[in-house]
């Protein structure tokens, strides 16, 4: 991982956010709300400005800071879909997301994403997909986010390094964490070993896995 003297260095390059990105960021600070960090959000904004999804999925939308974030750099007439389940923050999502005129780009359900990502509709599959909730339990969205996943689609999944604690043993990590640094090893596991994937794992910020849906084409060719 790369130390906070470098990270300093590298953001000092960061472009400017819009000012109310800003000021979420500095309300999640003072609540302790855990949004994306500073490295993710410069590679959030690459990926949706290079790769201009039209239908963008978040799991754990928090106070719709990403879901903002995404919608501020996708092209005009991008749809993000964003499902929370926690109340509190279902509440102050949706008044961001009026406040800061999104309410028509960026659609809340409210609910367990287990649940809720087994009743989409595949039809018109996501063109994107951003994964930044439970980590213990992303291995099971897996089925159903590789489902909604278009062809030639990316797969973002945020914070899968548990802080550097996923390379050690699971009987050095605290017990209460056993269950987590399995199930984020098997996911990890089924993106790298999956043959409907390309994927790569990179240790920035918490640890991100990008993971391109390969297409029938590209199969059919090999």
């Amino acid at each position: 991982m790369i130390n906070e003297r470098m990270l300093t260095f590298i953001h000092s390059f960061d472009r400017e956010k819009p000012d109310y990105l800003n000021e979420l960021e500095q309300y999640s600070l003072e609540t302790n709300v855990p949004i994306i960090r500073p490295q993710m959000q410069s590679l959030l904004r690459l990926l949706v400005t290079w790769g201009k999804p039209m239908r963008i999925l978040e799991v754990g939308t928090a106070i719709g800071f990403s879901a903002l974030f995404m919608s501020e750099y996708a092209p005009k007439g991008c749809h993000i879909t964003t499902i929370e389940k926690y109340e509190k923050r279902i509440a102050i999502a949706k008044e961001n997301f009026i406040k800061y005129g999104k309410e028509n780009d960026i659609t809340l359900l409210e609910g367990d994403a287990v649940e809720i990502l087994s009743t989409l509709s595949d039809d018109g599959a996501y063109d994107m997909i951003f994964m930044d909730a439970a980590k213990g339990q992303y291995i099971h969205f897996l089925p159903d986010i590789l489902r909604l996943l278009a062809p030639n689609a990316m797969l973002v999944s945020d914070n899968i390094l548990q802080e550097g604690e996923l390379i050690e043993s699971k009987y050095a990590v605290t017990r209460r964490n056993r269950t987590i640094h399995n199930r984020m090893r098997e996911y990890l596991y089924a993106l790298t070993h999956n043959d409907e994937l390309e994927t790569m794992i990179l240790p920035i910020a918490d640890g991100v896995t990008l993971s391109v849906k390969i297409s029938a084409e590209k199969e059919k060719v090999e």
